[in-house]
């Protein structure tokens, strides 16, 4: 028959687990539940929609944004959103796309930090933020890199969309055809650049899960967005993303258009918890700066990681039939992590079930159950749930003589 055994552990109710680890890469979906009823944050008509709250699991809060999105790294849950799936101009937030895109030509070895790619007049001509490469010469893609992330530069964008596919239009297919497989539903890309166009979109959460994707696909190649400053052809350039500059956040990217106002995309680790932050619609860079800071600080102090259980923690002895032992300790396979938010732990309600009396003979490491927390909205996390040791089974005699005693 089904054993099912319920703990209640100190804390509340579980928000986020495991279960949403990124080592799935599952895209993270909205899972922020709005406060009905609550009053508007104060209006701020600069910026259209600032006077509407964003959403977040601990309840409205107020952002200048137009649009916002905040992930946990590890467990891939959305921590804040407003109009998070809604489509805007992605600006140079766009770049990051680029930069995925040849990270993965370097890591596949298509692509060498060392080669050398050749400026071509459309690019030496590209207007807006520019690390100014030199027409009629050839620039490493190391280079290139560090004055597409750090200095914005347009033209190394047009230099490196044609040395990889040709033409800044094919390599756009690649872009797009990368979002796609990477389930990114409210991103279109029309330029390598973020520059102003029709059908050239992103969301703040596509923009926040590209980043995420950045940071755990390409760890060799992130640092690239944490550098302070460039120089290059006699010009030294500040890293325009000011949490980095300030050492807030090791990346990643800062955008600007009259249609989409200032945004920003920045991601910082505090005690082994990383958090991603995508903003955009604000109406200054100075503005910008600040949002994005407050809000960082925000997601840090509302909500901590807390283990639940650990890889070979004992949860239950466990009745076997036809053992030479009676009972099996049933032990966590792995980590059971799950954030909450600060003062939530109180009341958290676990389940271990497991279909038993477990028959002899048991292996240790064999999976017998499942330990789950269930989640708001109805959903459910679990870990599986392992013999802690080997129970042979009984011989002959020994069979019949526990059969002759029950």
């Amino acid at each position: 028959m089904l054993q099912t055994r319920r703990f209640l552990l100190a804390g509340g109710a579980a928000l986020f687990s495991g279960a949403y680890a990124l080592d799935a890469m599952a895209r993270p979906r909205h899972h922020g539940a709005a406060a009905k009823g609550a009053a508007p944050a104060a209006a701020q008509p600069a910026v259209p929609g600032a006077d509407t709250p964003a959403t977040t699991p601990v309840g409205p809060v107020d952002t200048q944004a137009r649009w916002a999105c905040i992930l946990d790294y590890n467990s891939g849950a959305t921590l804040l959103e407003k109009n998070a799936d809604e489509r805007m101009p992605p600006s140079s937030l766009t770049k990051m796309m680029t930069a995925y895109v040849t990270f993965g030509m370097l890591k596949s070895g298509r692509l060498k930090l060392d080669q050398m790619l050749p400026v071509s007049e459309r690019a030496w001509r590209m207007q807006g933020s520019r690390m100014f490469v030199p027409l009629g010469q050839s620039v490493s893609v190391q280079d290139l890199i560090q004055g597409m992330v750090i200095q914005s530069g347009n033209d190394a964008c047009i230099v490196i969309a044609e040395g990889i596919s040709g033409s800044e239009e094919q390599f756009v297919a690649l872009m797009n055809d990368t979002a796609t497989k990477l389930g990114l539903t409210n991103s279109h890309f029309m330029n390598a650049t973020g520059w102003p166009a029709e059908n050239h979109y992103m969301s703040a959460r596509d923009v926040a899960y590209l980043a995420l994707r950045l940071i755990h696909d390409f760890p060799e190649y992130y640092h690239f967005f944490s550098e302070k400053e460039f120089l290059f052809n006699k010009i030294r350039q500040e890293n325009r993303n000011s949490l980095v500059v300030k050492g807030l956040a090791d990346g990643l990217k800062t955008g600007h258009t009259d249609a989409g106002g200032f945004g920003l995309c920045a991601s910082s680790e505090r005690e082994g918890r990383r958090v991603v932050l995508a903003v955009n619609g604000l109406p200054s860079s100075a503005a910008r700066g600040r949002e994005a800071e407050r809000l960082m600080g925000w997601a840090f102090a509302n909500f901590e990681t807390a283990q639940i259980v650990s890889k070979g923690d004992v949860l239950e002895q466990a009745p076997v039939w036809m053992g030479v032992t009676q009972t099996v300790p049933l032990v966590a396979a792995q980590d059971f992590k799950i954030l909450l938010p600060h003062g939530w732990r109180n009341g958290t309600h676990l389940a271990l079930d497991y279909n038993g009396p477990i028959i002899a003979p048991v292996q240790a490491g064999q999976v017998v159950g499942q330990l789950t927390v269930a989640l708001p909205g109805g959903r459910q996390a679990s870990i599986p749930v392992q013999a802690g040791q080997s129970v042979p089974a009984l011989g002959f005699l020994g069979r019949a003589a526990r059969r002759l005693h029950l």
